[in-house]
């Protein structure tokens, strides 16, 4: 059974950084596409960002620039590297595997709480 898992989140000053880690087990992770999504509150999960299996990269217009998606094969383990956090930015983030870029895949973490404020 496929388990992802969450963490990384917290309370950042705008302006602050955070990464986030997605842990997957019961995969054969290499060979998926890997995406973090968000949700506000009182609004539709977006795709951030996706990294395919050959390691090419997609992101939202909103965090170009500011956020890295990176994965780690041997780890079985997706990254989330948020730098210049904006308030705009606090939502829930999961993990997704096997999406694409407007299609999200089957399996879903937990979530993880990012909050941005002062």
């Amino acid at each position: 059974q496929v388990q992802l898992v969450e963490s990384g989140g917290g309370l950042v000053q705008p302006g602050g950084s955070l990464r986030l880690s997605c842990a997957a087990s019961g995969t054969i992770f290499s060979i998926y596409a890997m995406g973090w999504y968000r949700q506000a509150p009182g609004k539709q999960r977006e795709l951030v960002a996706r990294i395919g299996s050959n390691g090419i990269t997609n992101y939202a217009d909103s965090v170009k620039g500011r956020f890295t998606i990176s994965r780690d094969n041997a780890k079985n383990t997706v990254y989330l590297q948020m730098n210049s956090l904006k308030p705009e930015d606090t939502a829930v983030y999961y993990c997704n595997q096997g999406g694409g870029i407007t299609v999200a895949g089957n399996y879903w973490g937990q979530g993880t709480q990012v909050t941005v404020s002062s």
